[in-house]
C-alpha cells in the first residue's frame, strides 16, 4: 500500500453543531479496495464522519480528498463516486424493488441501455430476484436493508458509506448482508461501514476506534486486540456483584469487565492467577460455577482502551 494513493484521505476534519464538536481533527487514510469499520459509542462521531464524507454536511476546519477530489470544493463531483446508505435508507415503500432500482437509477444518470442488465445482475446480487415485484413495504427487514444497498450500488460506485446498515435485522440477514460486502471488496470496491457490531468489525481490513469525536486508534483487528494488556479469564459467579469487587482486589488482575452475569478477568498470567482465583473464591465463600480460560474479541479491545483514556483523562484533570 505504500505506493498506492488513497482513495480517502482527511486532514484535521472537524464538524461542530454549536457548542459540540461532533468529529475533532479527524485524520485518516483509506485505501482503494479496502474494508474499512467505524466503531463507538452512540455520540462518538461515526455517523457525522460518514455524512461529511458524503458532502451531505458542511466542513466546519480542515479537509478531505475522496477519489482524488476535493471534498469541499467539489462536492457534486465526489457524490458520483460514492453510494451512501444511511441508517435509515429511504427506500419508497409502494414501488416495488424493480421499481425503487429504476427510481434510483434515474436519480443517478445510469445510462438506460445497461439499466435492465445492472437491475438483474443486483437482483441476483442481493437474492432478490424471486421478489423483484414485491413492495418494498412487504419485504423483511433484512430484504429491505439488501434492496437499499442493491439501490446504493446501481450506478457502480468506487466507494460505500454504509451507517450502521445491518442494525436492527436478525442474525441470518446480518451474516447474509457481510457476504455481500465481502463479494464486493473482493471486487475492489472500497467500503468505510459503521457498526455497533464488534464481530463485524472483526471482518473489516482495518478498523477505526471513535470515542468523543476522535479516532483513538486506527489498526487490523489482530493488532487491536494485541493492544490488550493481560490475558484474558472469564468467570460465572452467582452474584456477580460482589465477585466483581472481590476479584479486583486479588494479585495480578490488571482489569477487570462486566458481561451480564459474566466476569471478564485480565490477568498478567492466565497459568498462574486461573488456580489462584479459583481458590480464592473457595476461601471467601463465594460461587464459581465457571472459570476459564478465554481469546479476548474486539469488544474487550475496545472496553480496554475506552477505560485506559478514560481513567488517563480524569488523572490528568485530577493533576
Amino acid at each position: 500500500m505504500a505506493d498506492t494513493v488513497p482513495i480517502i484521505e482527511t486532514h484535521a476534519l472537524t464538524r461542530d453543531f454549536k457548542a459540540t464538536r461532533a468529529v475533532d481533527s479527524l485524520e485518516l487514510s483509506i485505501w482503494p479496495g479496502e474494508l474499512f469499520g467505524l466503531v463507538g459509542p452512540d455520540g462518538a462521531g461515526k455517523t457525522t464522519t460518514l455524512r461529511l464524507l458524503a458532502g451531505l454536511l458542511d466542513i466546519t476546519s480542515g479537509g478531505a480528498e475522496l477519489a482524488g477530489y476535493d471534498l469541499a470544493r467539489q462536492a457534486e463531483k465526489i457524490k458520483r463516486k460514492i453510494g451512501y446508505m444511511a441508517q435509515r435508507f429511504s427506500l419508497y415503500s409502494e414501488l416495488s424493488v424493480v421499481e425503487n432500482l429504476s427510481f434510483f437509477a434515474e436519480l443517478y444518470d445510469v445510462d438506460p441501455s445497461v439499466l435492465q442488465e445492472r437491475t438483474e445482475q443486483l437482483l441476483a446480487f442481493a437474492d432478490l430476484t424471486e421478489f423483484r415485484s414485491r413492495r418494498a413495504a412487504h419485504l423483511s427487514g433484512g430484504m429491505q436493508k439488501k434492496l437499499a444497498l442493491a439501490c446504493t450500488l446501481i450506478h457502480r460506485p468506487q466507494i460505500l458509506l454504509l451507517d450502521e446498515p445491518t442494525t436492527g435485522v436478525d442474525p441470518v440477514s446480518r451474516r447474509e448482508f457481510w457476504d455481500i460486502l465481502g463479494n464486493l471488496h473482493l471486487e475492489g470496491t472500497t467500503i468505510v461501514v459503521s457498526t455497533p457490531y464488534m464481530d463485524e468489525a472483526d471482518r473489516c481490513s482495518r478498523v477505526g476506534l471513535m470515542y468523543e469525536g476522535r479516532m483513538i486508534v486506527c489498526a487490523d483487528p489482530q493488532s487491536i486486540r494485541a493492544q490488550i494488556q493481560g490475558e484474558l479469564i472469564e468467570l460465572h459467579t452467582e452474584d456477580w456483584q460482589m465477585a466483581s469487587a472481590f476479584v479486583e482486589t486479588l494479585p495480578g488482575v490488571l482489569e477487570v469487565q462486566i458481561y451480564g452475569e459474566s466476569l471478564h478477568v485480565f490477568v498478567d498470567s492466565a497459568d498462574e492467577r486461573l488456580p489462584a482465583i479459583e481458590a480464592a473464591f473457595r476461601d471467601q465463600g463465594l460461587v464459581l460455577r465457571e472459570a476459564r480460560r478465554a481469546t479476548a474479541r474486539m469488544e474487550e479491545a475496545f472496553i480496554s482502551l475506552v477505560t485506559r483514556l478514560d481513567t488517563a483523562r480524569r488523572l490528568e484533570k485530577e493533576t
